[in-house]
């Protein structure tokens, strides 16, 4: 949820009203998406912390690394993480992750964001470089519904119809970037999260699928 329309368009930060009618459980969200205690976990474009601090929570004592292009988002992130010691914040571009974060992470999520992206290609192998060989790559993305038909508290919400993608699109944008996708979770009731692995560490992922795990939701509320 980076705000800043001027390199990432259409991704404004949702009012926390109608983020929390849409999601109320930020924690089932990030339960279903396989973010798991012990991990260390990137958002990329946190905002104003919705996500971030439930992610917080999930992981226990573990580094939960929040980044944002928006000083005033950063300070929002910061506040809703209060009284927790497991975070670390950094300022930045989105398309320098590599160079601004040095450490390896177990999973990267960015959430409401990848559709405004210019080089989503870019980005993707930018989250490979900071990623472990078995780390996990989540976007959260609007389904791609007319805009008129995703409406919450009564009035259409999310990015225009135009700038949705379908889970296949974002597979074939992140693909090229050394993915390959592991699962895709709904997130209703109108959202998904595609969850892909490094194609080198396929046979891990293969291992997801074996379990059963290959596809799951959360229930609507």
């Amino acid at each position: 949820m980076i705000a800043d329309e001027r390199i990432f368009p259409a991704t404004v930060m949702p009012d926390r009203g109608w983020w929390h009618a849409l999601w109320p459980d930020p924690e089932a969200v990030v339960e279903a998406l396989g973010i798991a205690p012990g991990m260390t976990v990137i958002d990329l474009g946190c905002g104003d912390g919705y996500f971030t601090a439930a992610i917080g929570r999930r992981v226990g004592s573990e580094r939960v690394i929040g980044f944002d292009l928006d000083p005033a988002m950063l300070d929002r992130s910061r506040a809703a993480c209060r009284g927790m010691t497991n975070f670390t914040w950094v300022l930045g571009d989105a398309m320098n992750l590599s160079r601004l974060i040095h450490e390896r992470a177990d999973y990267v999520l960015i959430a409401n964001t990848f559709h405004g992206v210019p080089d989503k290609t870019e980005l993707a192998r930018e989250v490979a470089r900071v990623l472990k060989p078995d780390g996990c790559f989540a976007i959260v993305n609007w389904h791609p519904l007319p805009r008129e038909k995703t409406p919450v508290l009564g009035q259409p919400r999310g990015p225009s119809t135009e700038l949705r993608m379908s889970p296949e699109q974002v597979c074939a944008a992140v693909q090229a970037a050394g993915f390959e996708r592991e699962r895709v979770v709904e997130l209703p009731p109108y959202h998904y999260g595609a969850i892909f692995g490094k194609a080198l560490a396929r046979p891990a992922a293969a291992a997801v699928h074996a379990t059963g795990r290959g596809e799951s939701a959360i229930r609507a509320p």
